[in-house]
């Protein structure tokens, strides 16, 4: 039933495309994030959990 729902819309064709594009875009640019990141500051973030603090929330 959706089959003939979605084959009954003019150029439907197009979303998978675009849905295409903007996940490979917005996974490049996460993986350019990463890859850019300071490697200090995530040392330091990584540590935190670890760390004995005194202080109560």
């Amino acid at each position: 039933m959706i089959r003939n729902v979605l084959e009954s819309i003019e150029g439907v064709a197009i979303y998978p495309i675009i849905s295409l594009i903007i996940f490979f875009t917005l996974f490049i640019g996460a993986l350019v994030y990463a890859l850019r990141v300071n490697k200090d500051s995530v040392k330091k973030l990584a540590e935190l959990p670890l760390e004995d603090s005194d202080e109560t929330n």
